[in-house]
């Protein structure tokens, strides 16, 4: 559902650099859009028709392989953009990964034509486009460097410690973590079954149970 509203880009600290002639056709120029949890924003195959910026709510961007793995590369939270989206409007490419609304999501949709016009005109809007997908990349070389790399028993007890908060539940499946972690189920599968019988967790189907949070602290730190 799309939606005119107010000065949306109070919600972006850094357009407030933007000359107001431009901020005035960001605001008249563009939507704010509803979705609901769950909905593909973007699929392979698809191209772009707008750069968005999230208000409210989670996407979570994710890529899977012929054999059907999937790894999750990011997600985009409130006052992000999306790196994906925004190198295939730049190329003109289609979209080789999915996004998918982990959460109901409000969200800034420019159209296509008025981020070009913006992009070509604008040395501030495209020092904010420019800024946050140099941010991005390097999270993703990030990312890389700790699939091709990192252990996945150390990288299993971050993620385990991240998701629990200051909880000590968990609610995800073993598929969940592979696709977190970039990993085959059967591997996390294992190295679940390697935590329990050392007394670090309880697992349970679709729920996992933290009992030593100091020994998974520790192996976490590498």
């Amino acid at each position: 559902m799309k939606t005119k509203e107010g000065d949306w880009t109070r919600n972006f600290p850094a357009l407030k650099h933007l000359p107001e002639p431009d901020v005035a056709r960001l605001r008249d120029g563009s939507m704010v859009v509803a979705l609901s949890e769950g909905r593909q924003i973007f699929g392979p195959g698809q191209s772009p028709e707008n750069f968005l910026l999230m208000i409210e709510g989670t996407i979570r961007v994710q890529q899977a392989s012929e054999n059907g793995r999937e790894i999750v590369l990011y997600r985009v939270s409130a006052g992000e953009s999306c790196a994906l989206t925004t190198s295939c409007l730049i190329g003109h490419e289609e979209y080789p990964a999915e996004g998918i609304a982990e959460t109901a999501v409000r969200a800034v949709a420019i159209p296509r034509s008025l981020f070009d016009e913006l992009i070509a005109s604008s040395a501030e809007f495209r020092r904010f486009v420019f800024t946050a997908f140099s941010r991005r990349v390097t999270n993703l070389f990030r990312i890389i460097e700790e699939v091709a790399f990192a252990r996945i028993d150390v990288r299993l007890a971050q993620r385990l410690l991240q998701m629990a908060a200051d909880r000590n539940r968990v609610s995800a499946t073993h598929q969940d973590f592979a696709n977190e972690l970039g990993s085959a189920r059967e591997v996390i599968s294992r190295q679940l079954q390697e935590f329990q019988r050392r007394g670090w967790i309880r697992a349970a189907r679709g729920e996992i149970e933290l009992i030593d949070r100091k020994a998974l602290s520790h192996l976490a730190q590498g």
